[in-house]
């Protein structure tokens, strides 16, 4: 993996290291929107008050998330919802094709789908300069919601263990849905596409290590999956 990026200047000598950033930080910033607005919704499915408490903290530090990368993008010279409009197609499409059908279904989306997108951004990260790379770890950075997570679906499996197989199984398609929607993405966008193979000044990466990549994606799942009681 690429420890160090290109220097901060590139987001000015750079045009297609500029238009990289800019995506990176567009397509982060309208899921964390879409984050806020799905727990928002889903605390309606929540059983008590203190599980509504729970989800609508967690959307709003997702909201706080949106905040911080729209004033980046701002800072960029650039207008955010110009920025984010791209991206709008892809993050409907997939939360269309995976809308939870209950409380429990909405909480293994909230850790699992998220969670690889959220992993996929960040290995992209690796490629980029230091301060952008820790402004996408800090929003990428869960602030505790996974113990909440893990503790609810864990005693729904314990209370019902039929529970267990029907949530394994949307875990699983979940994940499926995720990866093809950041594979659309980067596929769609030629900028984000330039931060995997470098440029002129810029390390890049070879198939080896994206084959690399694609085994760490590929096991922080069943690592979340197997943190909530869930076969992979």
């Amino acid at each position: 993996m690429t420890e160090q990026g290109p220097p901060a200047s590139a987001l000015e000598t750079d045009p297609d290291y500029r238009a990289a950033v800019v995506d990176l930080l567009a397509v982060l910033a309208y899921g964390e929107l879409t984050a806020f607005e799905r727990l928002a919704a889903d605390a309606a499915m929540a059983p008590s008050i203190d599980d509504k408490a729970a989800l609508a903290g967690m959307a709003t530090a997702e909201y706080r998330h949106f905040q911080v990368l729209r004033d980046r993008l701002a800072e960029l010279g650039v207008d955010p919802q110009a920025a984010m409009a791209p991206f709008r197609r892809a993050y409907e499409d997939f939360h269309e094709q995976t809308a939870p059908s209950d409380w429990l279904e909405g909480l293994v989306k909230a850790y699992v789908g998220d969670g690889i997108g959220i992993d996929f951004y960040r290995e992209i990260s690796n490629y980029v300069d230091e301060d952008t790379r820790a402004l996408v770890v800090s929003v990428c950075d869960d602030m505790g919601q996974s113990a909440f997570i893990v503790d609810r679906v864990r005693a729904a499996i314990v209370e019902d263990p039929r529970v267990g197989g029907r949530l394994a199984l949307w875990g699983r398609r979940l994940v499926g849905e995720a990866l093809s929607q950041a594979q659309r993405v980067a596929a769609e966008r030629d900028a984000l596409s330039t931060l995997l193979v470098g440029g002129v000044d810029r390390p890049g990466t070879d198939l080896a290590e994206i084959g690399r990549m694609l085994a760490r994606l590929t096991e922080n799942h069943a690592r979340r999956m197997s943190a909530l009681g869930l076969a992979a």
